[in-house]
């Protein structure tokens, strides 16, 4: 018997923040397993966000579609649950009430991250906006989509955040913020066990996105010599391959066993067998373990 190559072929996904990085990779690789992904976010062909940045929502798309499932993009501020409520009506009434998988992956906090000044030191006000943006957007959109999972008793949730353990992630609002994302998970995951829909967190681990591309000063096809500015950007890893990890999860059968979990590329990838775009199988822990724990201490203890 021929193994299915398209798992997700008529199924119906909401990437929430799938305009560049982890949630575009995301968006593409749900696409290539077959499904119809809605891609949103704020920038696209009509306008860029405040990050202004020049990918959109419109590309991701189209690369979903040449990947082999079907993009379409809404541009949609996660932040207003008047949009998130449109964007949901809009995909019931064109899905026939169907929604499979939702991806929490919104963000655009980079510029509103300081990383120089303890709490007491930092601008309240734009770290409390950083919580709305990465935090409150995420509750807002299961808010308004959980109801059409709930409604067909299954489906995935899945929030993505950095890092999958108690460890201090290095400043104080973007920490609370990548913490809170987990415990969105496990609530969730609380709450709709009994519906049979499945919640989980997920972590990539040195994530090489756009930004982080033209901060290094590469791009992707000469990428590796990003390492000359910092040994461990050797060990990163593609939106490609935190896609991929999502992919397995939704085409799993079993995923309510991971329900309530904070997960991360480099455990699933052992148990779902697949690649990076390149065929490598990057493992962030493990490098951390051997290369970077006597410097600043193991991980932490998982969440």
């Amino acid at each position: 018997m021929t193994k299915d190559i398209r798992p997700l072929a008529g199924k119906v996904a909401l990437v929430a923040g799938g305009t560049r990085g982890g949630g575009r990779g995301i968006a593409v690789e749900l696409g290539a397993a077959g499904a119809t992904v809605y891609v949103t976010g704020r920038s696209s062909t009509g306008g860029r966000s405040a990050l202004d940045r020049p990918e959109t929502i419109e590309e991701t798309a189209g690369r979903v579609t040449a990947a082999g499932g079907l993009g379409i993009p809404v541009r949609t501020d996660h932040s207003s649950p008047e949009e998130v409520r449109a964007l949901v009506d809009r995909i019931a009434a064109e899905q026939d009430g169907r929604l499979d998988v939702l991806v929490n992956s919104v963000w655009g906090g980079d510029p509103l991250t300081d990383w120089e000044h303890p709490l007491w030191e930092q601008d309240l006000d734009t770290g409390l906006r950083l919580l709305r943006q990465a935090v409150e957007t995420h509750i807002i959109t299961s808010r308004y989509a959980l109801p059409l999972m709930v409604a067909r008793g299954s489906g995935l949730v899945v929030e993505v955040t950095d890092g999958n353990t108690a460890r201090y992630r290095g400043t104080f609002f973007y920490d609370l913020a990548k913490s809170a994302v987990i415990r969105l998970a496990v609530a969730q995951a609380a709450e709709l066990r009994p519906h049979g829909v499945a919640a989980v967190a997920l972590t990539p681990g040195f994530l090489r996105s756009e930004a982080l591309l033209e901060h290094f000063g590469v791009t992707e096809d000469n990428w590796r010599d990003g390492a000359a500015k910092d040994p461990n950007f050797a060990h990163s890893e593609t939106p490609a391959y935190l896609g991929r990890a999502v992919a397995a999860l939704a085409a799993d059968p079993d995923v309510m066993a991971k329900s309530g979990r904070a997960l991360a590329t480099w455990g699933l990838y052992r148990e779902y067998g697949f690649t990076d775009a390149d065929g490598s199988r990057p493992d962030f822990a493990a490098h951390w373990a051997e290369n970077l724990e006597a410097e600043y201490g193991p991980l932490g203890d998982p969440l």
